[in-house]
Parts: structure tokens; sequence; C-alpha cells
């Protein structure tokens, strides 16, 4: 079954880093902007980070400018999010999907979901 694999999460303590890495089998991974996204319990998903295509531009959630940073590696179909200095804040469920075209802060149009990685920030 064609789908989004996020890994990498797990227990971080506050100022800690920790990388996630999503694959996505679902889309020609190549031609796809790629985007995080996270939800809190009891919160709404929101938009993280995304990275176009070609790797030429990264867009990023105001929280974590400076200490999140999203990548590619198209020759291995993969993308990741570099979390450093983390915060209590950023616990969450991380999910990425791919998105052809459009706004990618939103979560509307992206492709298929994965079952996302948890992220769980705490001393």
């Amino acid at each position: 079954q064609v789908q989004a694999v996020e890994s990498g999460g797990g227990l971080v303590q506050p100022g800690g880093s920790r990388r996630l890495s999503c694959t996505n089998s679902a889309i020609i991974f190549s031609q796809y902007a790629v985007g995080w996204f996270r939800q809190a319990p009891g919160k709404e998903r929101e938009f993280v980070a995304a990275i176009n295509w070609d790797a030429d531009r990264e867009y990023y959630l105001d929280s974590v400018k400076g200490r999140f940073t999203i990548s590619r590696d198209n020759t291995k179909s993969t993308a990741y999010l570099q979390m450093t200095n983390v915060k209590p804040d950023d616990t969450a469920i991380y999910y990425c999907s791919g998105k052809y075209a459009g706004n990618f802060y939103d979560a509307d149009g992206y492709n298929t979901w994965g079952r996302g990685t948890q992220v769980t920030v705490s001393s």
C-alpha cells in the first residue's frame, strides 16, 4: 500500500535535537514539494515547514524559524526535519506529505499522510 512513512521521533530533552525522516511512495517524490505538519493533543494540525521540489525554497512556521531545518535528498526519496533547541511546545505527532503546487502552508491538497512520528519534549 502506497503511503507516507515518518520516523525518528522519540523523547527529547528541552534544548536537545532530533532528526525526523520521511519517505512517500504515493508520489513521484522528486516532483513534489514536501511539507511537515504536527498535531498536539487537543489541537489542530499545524504547518511546520515545507521545501519545494528542487530544494531551493524553504518555508517555516514562525515559532520554529532558526531552530528547525527542512531538507531533502531526491536520490533517496527522503525528506528530513532537523529539530534543534526543542521546546516542550514542540511536543506533537509529526506528519509529512507531498504537494505538487499551491499554498504549502495549507494542509489541504497534500497527498497521502502517514501515521506520523511522536516527538515528546520533556526533562
